[in-house]
């Protein structure tokens, strides 16, 4: 490990790889286990910690640095599950925490348990401070890794902020999902998640005459249903533009400046589609990509169900669709959409609602969202801090109920060739210490700021 470490990003360090070797994998998650780690760590360090379990081995952590009360408390989040892996597809045991060309490597290293693992050292590192009578905060500052996030069975969060409320409730809140250098033509930009979209998870059902296989119908279910996708895969479903969508597309176009900004600035003016920023940028098609969900309600297609036997035609075929909705509509005005763009082709056939999650919004013009920026500003002098919209979905929207301004903080570099995309749930998952270091300074000095602000 690198000897130059800070004792901040070395503390960091130190219980990501600790966190890693605790196998939270949801299901069935085991989270209790982790939260015990950390309730252990800052008990420790003379921090009382509070573990509560939300189901049967669903462990949550919670503790708390009291301020004046100048100001409302900040919370820091972060979930202990991970996702399951497929360990013949890694190259590294997955929960050994191996250290290899300076990246640590173990699922959840990047989603969460590095974000956690910065929390919890900037936590114990002020709490010594206070305890030394050398710092003296307006808020309070809570702490919180809990279980359960990986999953829609809603264990974790979400009951924790319905039955204790009180050890919860802040004025701020930071998670994950933000904070991160995204280079686009030659300027790099720190988005700041204000907001994430909601979900809505459709059956798409086509009913058809069944009969003898031998002899193919013009009405077979499995054909209709395919033509139905096709069609729903060229559906162009309108521009929606929330207020992170607007300054997220106009930080870019100031940012950017040129022909891209003329493209962007005429979007938010309502005189043209959504542009196609790669056309100008090499470095900008999967930005292109993610601009367009960000200001569209999105269909994708995740799993279809047909037939029982080979010389069978069904009666009925299905497809399972990950449907995703901005703030300001919902699941029944998506599928009226869907209904309408698809036109004759919907005749005979049915949505069904599975579940759903409602979208979350934050205003991104406060004084909390300028602590970021300067925070930002003080390790890039030339980084541009814009809002933007998660196209998945957190616990923000269990922590919203609470009355919090959530926004995705979780500073980190990755190495060249590297995103936070390719890296979270995927094999080899890892995060570079060298850029997990550069994240904790960059989160203590926020929160270093946070707790000043009155």
């Amino acid at each position: 490990m690198n000897a130059a470490l800070s004792p901040l990003a070395a503390e960091a360090v130190q219980h990501l790889r600790a966190l890693l070797r605790i196998d939270t994998s949801n299901p069935p998650g085991n989270e209790r286990l982790a939260a015990d780690y950390i309730a252990g760590v800052l008990r420790a360090a003379g921090v009382e910690a509070t573990v509560i379990e939300t189901a049967p081995g669903r462990g949550n952590v919670i503790a708390r640095l009291r301020g004046t009360g100048a100001a409302g408390a900040l919370l820091l989040y972060s979930h202990l599950d991970v996702v399951p892996v497929e360990r013949d597809r890694w190259t590294v045991d997955p929960f050994a925490a191996v250290v290899r060309d300076g990246h640590v490597y173990g699922r959840g290293a990047v989603d969460m348990k590095g974000i956690g693992a910065m929390q919890l050292a900037v936590f114990l590192t002020l709490a010594r401070q206070q305890q030394a009578g050398r710092a003296r905060f307006a808020r309070d500052l809570i702490l919180a890794a809990t279980a359960d996030e990986e999953t829609d069975d809603n264990q974790g969060m979400g009951p924790l902020c319905a039955s204790h409320p009180e050890l919860l409730r802040a004025e701020y809140a930071w998670s994950e999902f933000g904070g991160y250098p995204l280079p686009v033509g030659g300027k790099t930009f720190y988005p700041i998640q204000t907001g994430e979209k909601g979900t809505a998870w459709l059956t798409l059902r086509v009913s058809g005459t069944p009969g003898h296989a031998s002899i193919p119908r013009d009405d077979n279910a499995v054909v209709k249903l395919a033509r139905v996708l096709d069609r729903l895969d060229r559906l162009r479903l309108p521009l929606r533009l929330t207020p992170t969508a607007r300054a997220m597309l106009k930080g870019l176009a100031d940012g950017l400046g040129g022909a891209p900004a003329l493209a962007l600035r005429a979007v938010l003016s309502g005189e043209q589609a959504f542009p196609s920023l790669s056309d100008w940028m090499l470095d900008a098609t999967e930005l292109t990509a993610e601009l367009r969900a960000i200001t569209h309600n999105t269909v994708t297609p995740t799993g279809l169900r047909a037939g029982y036997k080979t010389n069978v035609v069904p009666s009925e075929a299905s497809a399972t669709l990950d449907c995703r909705v901005l703030p300001g509509s919902s699941a029944e005005e998506l599928i009226a959409d869907l209904q309408r763009g698809l036109g004759e082709a919907a005749r005979g056939i049915t949505f069904t609602l599975d579940s759903s999650s409602p979208p979350v919004e934050f205003p991104a013009d406060t004084p909390m969202m300028d602590v970021i920026r300067r925070a930002i500003q003080k390790h890039d002098p030339n980084g541009i801090v814009i809002p933007t919209m998660l196209t998945g979905a957190t616990d923000a929207k269990h922590v919203a109920t609470l009355g919090a301004v959530c926004y995705g903080f979780s500073p980190l570099r990755f190495a060249p060739g590297e995103s936070l995309l390719s890296l979270a749930h995927g094999h080899d998952e890892r995060v570079s210490i060298e850029g997990l270091a550069w994240g904790a300074q960059v989160m203590y000095d926020a929160v270093v700021l946070a707790l000043s602000q009155a």
